[in-house]
């Protein structure tokens, strides 16, 4: 048995994006208005990630979001470092996500 040692992502004709988060998880002074956000209304900044992602309002703070994002756009990690960031610091990286998904609309990236 082979054990799975990369992740599947997306790309054209098979070859995976690669790229990194446009900011660090605790770079809250990136975007202000994101950041009051997250901190007094994280579930509100969950619903509008969800809503970027063309996906449901109750998945917008999930692991299974933060790594559809990750991978869709070849950016380094794995389930469990999602998880561990996500269970730890759970505003930072819907800020982080959130300010990613901003910036790549930006660069007409997203």
């Amino acid at each position: 048995m082979n054990p799975v040692v990369t992740q599947p992502g997306y790309g054209m004709g098979g070859t995976v994006m690669t790229s990194d988060w446009q900011t660090g998880a605790f770079d809250c002074c990136g975007d202000i208005g994101i950041c009051l956000c997250g901190t007094f209304f994280p579930l509100c900044l969950s619903c509008q990630i969800a809503s970027d992602m063309n996906e449901c309002c109750l998945c917008g703070a999930s692991v299974a979001m933060r790594t559809k994002y990750r991978t869709r756009y070849g950016i380094p990690g794995s389930i469990c470092s999602d998880f561990l960031m996500l269970s730890c610091f759970p505003q930072c990286v819907l800020c982080q996500l959130k300010r990613d998904i901003e910036k790549r609309k930006e660069m007409n990236a997203f």
